[in-house]
Parts: C-alpha cells; structure tokens; sequence
C-alpha cells in the first residue's frame, strides 16, 4: 500500500499518477512483461478478439512464473528505491501484529481452537509477529498454515520467519490445497483487494461490459461490449445484474463486481467449522462503494508507491486492485454459514484490540524507539491516513458472543 492518500483519492479517480511519470523498468523485467503481454494477446485472439476484464486481471496478477504475485518482482517495501511498490501494515510497524495477535487469541480461546491459517502472508511479518504476540500472551496455538501461491514469496516468509522467530518456525507449513475443514483462526491482510474483479461502464444510460482486446499496433486496450438486458431473468439474478440495477441514474459510470471474493469468502467461510477468520482491507459497504459520485470505479494500479489507472502498463510488473465492496463479503459469509462476527474500521479495531496498551510497551524515554512506534500507530488509525479508509470484517463459528476488538464502534448495521 502506497501513500494512503493516493488510495483514498483512487477511490474517486485512480488516475492518482499519469502513467507517463512512472519509472522505466529495467530491460529484463520488461522482456518478462511482454513474454506474458504475448500470452495474454494469444488468449485474447482464441477468445474472438474480447476477453473478459476479470480473466485480463487474473493473468497479470497471477499467470505461473510471469504474474506480478507469481514472478520475482520485490513487491513489498518501504520505498521505491528498494524497487517495491507498496508498503502493508505488517510492515509499517510490528506493532500491527501485536495488536492484531491479541484478537486473534481472544478467538481461539473463545472458539477452543489452536491452528491459525493466513493467506496471502507477503513477506512473513505479519506471520511473524502474531506468532511472537500469542506466545508473549500466554496463548497456546499448534500450528500456523500459510497459502501463498507465489514460490518466490514463500521464500521470503521462510527466511522471515526464520530470523524474526526461529523458535516457532517449524510450526509453520505451507499449503498448496484447501483442507475440507478447518478449526482455528484465519488471517486475511489485503488479500480481497487483489482478487480479479469484473468491469462495467453505463454509456449513454445502457450498460456494456468493460473486458480487454489488442489495439492494431499490438497493445493491450479496453474494450467495451453491450451488457446483457436486465430484462433476462437469468442476468437480473446474476451478480452483476443485481448490482448494476440498483445504481441509480443515468450518467456514465464505470464500477466492479467482485465475484472473485465473493467465492472466496464463501470457501473460506464454508470451510471454517470452529474458529474465526479476520479480512483486513480497504473498501465500503454497499451504499458507498456503488455512490453516485464514484463515476470512475475504485480499480487502481501500483508501481514504486505511485497509483495510477492503467492496468495495461508494464504487465506483470505492477499490483492492480480495487476497494472491497464489504456489504458483499458480509452477505457470501453469512449464506456459507457462518456468523457475522464484526465489522468496523481498522482504528477503532485496532483501539478496541488494545494498540495503545502495546505502544505502551515501549519506554517512552527511549525516543529512537518510541518516537517511530508513535508515528506508525498514528498513520495505522489516524482518519486522514489507515484508519477509517481500511475496515476489518470478521466471522466466527462456535464463538457465542462478540470479542473486545469489535466491542465499541461495531459498524455491521450499515451493511
């Protein structure tokens, strides 16, 4: 995650950055990006000359060896020098983890589990840190799964894991399929933002499916396509066609669908037989995600901390995302069974969780180490930086009450 400020004004307009302000990546990278710009250009062909966004998205995210997730690229990172291109919460400041960590511990002991599962676990911090927490805390935990499907990835949470907690480091596996059931606790640090999301545009007051096709020179473009008719009852019924009929108005507008998470939650949820499992991410309910001020959509693109809205550039290379339609999430988990555990914003969470108690921690005497601790926290809840923009949503099976991390501030009533 780059400047929140560029997430937050992305919501609105995503074109944060012309394309043409951004680095130049280095020859090797950009052979690699047109190794999976030609794959993408074959599928596109095979298709009829359309293909659907969505499908674009999933290639460029996550094609083997070629995608941004599955190829080498550093990714996570404090700055652009380091040749990263955004920086999550785990690794602004360890003192995310131990806060979270304290959550997490209050679910299995509610639930009487012992396993944790995360997905999507970048470099290994935040796996690192929970681990450590729950340990200090006195909580007793046996395993902790991870599902990443990038090998390059995995690397790096090895090696994290293995200097920041060697101790607990054998209690850690990687996954490479879902099991049927699982008890326990499951992570989610930003990972419904990067689930492929499918594009619609409202062009003089009908709708057309926003999908991808080759210009004559070669390049990748937006392509749009009449939508089916909400008069079909099959498409009426579909997730896209309920969206787009409740967006009031008749002005262009450009948004998502998100039947990639919605699947997902619903894995994830249908899976959990005792537990909990926490997404944190960036988004909206329902009513503002779909406002009638967002004509641009949230879909955004991020290359060395800078935000842009050009998912065609430098394929492979950059992160592309869009903002979390929570009221969605809430209602996939719900329908897979599980219980709506909490929603709220990540600052009253995180307060609620205790942040400040583990500030605390830190001799305030010692500035060199209490003073950068102070600004991370600021940046993880203040409204003008994390706070209000991300938003954590959880559910729960066998767990009979809330937990203190949703006690005040429980936003679920406005999904």
């Amino acid at each position: 995650m780059p400047d929140v400020s560029l997430i937050y004004n992305a919501g609105m307009n995503p074109k944060a950055h012309e394309p043409a302000s951004l680095p130049v990546p280095e020859p090797i990278a950009l052979a690699q990006s047109e190794a999976l710009a030609a794959t993408v250009r074959a599928e596109v062909a095979a298709a009829g000359g359309w293909l659907q966004f969505d499908r674009y998205m999933e290639r460029a995210l996550y094609a083997p060896g070629l995608g941004y997730y599955s190829g080498g690229s550093r990714k996570f990172g404090l700055l652009a020098d380091d040749g990263s291109d955004f920086v999550t919460a785990p690794e602004m400041s360890p003192l995310f983890a131990a806060t979270l960590a304290r959550a997490v511990g209050e679910a299995l002991a509610a639930s009487g589990t012992h396993a944790l599962m995360e997905f999507g676990a970048g470099t290994g911090r935040l796996a690192a840190g929970v681990m450590l927490a729950l340990e200090a805390l006195g909580v007793v935990f046996d395993s902790y799964a991870i599902v990443d499907l990038s090998g390059e990835l995995r690397e790096r949470q090895r090696e994290t894991i293995a200097k920041l907690a060697p101790h607990l480091a054998a209690r850690v596996q990687w996954l490479d399929a879902l099991p049927e059931r699982f008890e326990g606790v499951v992570i989610g640090n930003e990972v419904l933002d990067a689930m492929p999301v499918r594009l619609f545009a409202r062009k003089d007051a009908v709708w057309h499916e926003r999908g991808v096709s080759v210009n004559g020179d070669g390049t990748l473009q937006f392509s749009d396509r009449p939508a089916m008719s909400g008069i079909d009852a099959g498409w009426a019924q579909s997730v896209p066609g309920s969206v787009l009929a409740e967006i009031d108005g008749s002005e262009d507008y450009v948004t998502e669908t998100h039947e990639a998470a919605l699947a997902f939650t619903r894995t994830i949820c249908a899976m959990l037989a005792r537990g909990a499992a926490f997404f944190i991410d960036y988004g909206f309910p329902h009513g503002e995600y779909y406002h009638a001020q967002r004509v641009q959509g949230t879909l955004m693109c991020h290359y060395r901390h800078r935000a842009h809205g050009d998912p065609f550039l430098y394929p492979g290379l950059q992160d592309i995302t869009a903002h979390v339609e929570f009221s969605g999430i809430a209602q996939a988990g719900v329908e897979a069974g599980a219980d709506l555990l909490g929603y709220t914003s990540q600052a009253r969470f995180l307060m609620n969780a205790g942040i400040t108690e583990v500030l605390g921690e830190i001799d305030p005497h010692d500035a060199a180490r209490f003073l950068p601790a102070a600004n991370a926290v600021q940046k993880l809840v203040s409204e003008a930086e994390m706070g209000e923009l991300f938003k954590v949503i959880a559910f729960s099976r066998g767990i009979d009450a809330t937990i203190a991390a949703f006690a005040r501030g429980d936003r679920s009533h406005t999904l």
